[in-house]
């Protein structure tokens, strides 16, 4: 669960029941952290010939400044794909947000006084959006929204604007759900994806007065589901690696060991068939390959929270213990997230470089993606790719875990993969 929000710190007693491709472009100015800058308001244009397009980069979100920690954490507690609380979440969600407030406030307080995710979310999207229109002028204009889960912008206030931007209301257009976790986890992914179809039916399926679902008149969704190999995530994280490696002494270079690091899963949902374990090792695996298999590593996981078994080993006690047996240079790769965030900032930098490791100097953290023009180009090449490929999401998609009973999941997923059809309908009729 490449959980991209505080949980570790939000949930803590909450449990009641080939080689890399260089995707070089000329180096993006440095953003100082700080509040989010929204981006100006797009209204939909005819240019190429299937454009305008709307991109939604998708993610869990993280509260901008300490005062909406309390939002933030009661949208979060509410969600039952992420956090299930049994029939009485909705009363136990809001006092446990209640709880929990303070401290998270202070945590975030300590990195600056709010997350950057929102900041970096939207400069990720508007950047790879200029690419977009330069590589796929048939699409064209390419226009940036973000779409969070529990943190503004929410995703349906991100459906709101799409709609007064002139996308859907019998004007059709077309939309990618753009998912920011490169691996695919039932309650990151999933649960956005969700939300994102509840929101679809409330605006343009029957309840909002719409004559048939997937009308004409509709946005036309398609989405990027997952992206664990891409060759240009693999190498945007193989240079952050080896650039972090050439500030160790050349004598002690190559016994360093890589820590790749993400966040854990209940062993419950591990258990149910989630894709998520399986598809952080392939990214860890592509990364090792393209660093040539020179360096001992691990994939470890952070942020369990509660007494119930979660996927293992945790990166805090694999420091603890590799430093207790004089292993004491190693490096710390957040290889599930696409940005700085609190897991980052506060749990790995201040938690176990921090206090596991007393700040000793062998042990660093590889720089997030962030503003990587590498990791730019390469969401720029998979956007195209996909508005180049005609179907909605990918084959894996479709198929639930083995062990799923969620009938919002199936409901959600029939509906994706049936937008191939209504994609393939819109291109024989332009």
């Amino acid at each position: 669960m490449a959980m991209r929000t505080p949980i570790a710190f939000a949930a803590r007693r909450a449990t009641p029941s080939s080689s890399a491709a260089s995707f070089l472009v000329p180096c993006a100015p440095r953003w100082r952290r700080g509040n989010a800058t929204v981006a100006p308001p797009a209204t939909q244009s005819a240019a190429g010939s299937k454009g305008p397009t709307a991109i939604v980069f998708m993610n869990m979100g993280g509260p901008s400044t300490t005062d909406e920690v309390h939002s933030f954490l009661s949208n979060l507690f509410s969600d039952a794909d992420l956090i299930p609380l049994g029939r009485f979440q909705n009363y136990i969600g809001p006092l446990l947000a209640k709880r929990r407030t303070p401290k998270i406030q202070k945590q975030y307080a300590d990195i600056g006084g709010g997350s950057p995710i929102r900041k970096w979310s939207e400069h990720q999207a508007a950047e790879m959006c200029k690419i977009l229109d330069k590589t796929s002028p048939e699409t064209a204009p390419h226009k940036p929204y973000v779409a969070f889960r529990y943190a503004n912008p929410l995703t349906e206030d991100m459906y709101k604007q799409l709609l007064a931007d002139g996308f859907g209301q019998g004007k059709g257009g077309r939309a990618v759900a753009f998912t920011q976790y490169p691996q695919y986890s039932c309650s990151t992914t999933g649960s956005s994806l969700n939300e994102l179809w509840k929101w679809r039916a409330r605006f343009e399926g029957a309840k909002a007065g719409q004559s048939v679902d997937g009308d004409a008149g509709n946005i036309k969704w398609s989405v990027i589901d997952r992206w664990p190999t891409h060759a240009g995530l693999v190498e945007a994280f193989a240079q952050n690696i080896e650039k972090t490696l050439a500030t160790y002494p050349p004598e002690r270079r190559d016994d360093v060991i890589l820590l790749y690091s993400a966040h854990s899963l209940p062993m419950s949902v591990v258990n149910r068939g989630d894709p998520y374990p399986a598809e952080v090792a392939a990214t860890v695996h592509a990364v090792n390959q393209r660093l040539g298999m020179k360096h001992k590593y691990r994939l470890v996981w952070q942020s369990q929270v509660g007494p119930q078994p979660w996927l293992g080993a945790q990166t805090s006690d694999t420091v603890k213990n590799f430093m207790k047996k004089g292993n004491t240079d190693m490096i710390l790769i957040p290889i599930a997230f696409t940005s700085d965030h609190i897991e980052t900032l506060y749990e790995l930098d201040k938690e176990v470089i921090g206090e596991d490791a007393e700040g000793h100097e062998g042990v660093k953290r590889v720089e997030s993606l962030n503003g990587n023009p590498v990791f730019i180009e390469a969401l720029a090449d998979l956007a195209k790719s996909h508005l180049d490929s005609g179907v909605a999401c990918s084959k894996q998609m479709t198929l639930r875990c083995p062990g799923c009973v969620s009938e919002r999941c199936r409901a959600q997923k029939e509906f994706f993969a049936a937008q191939t059809e209504s994609l393939a309908a819109g291109v024989q009729n332009a």
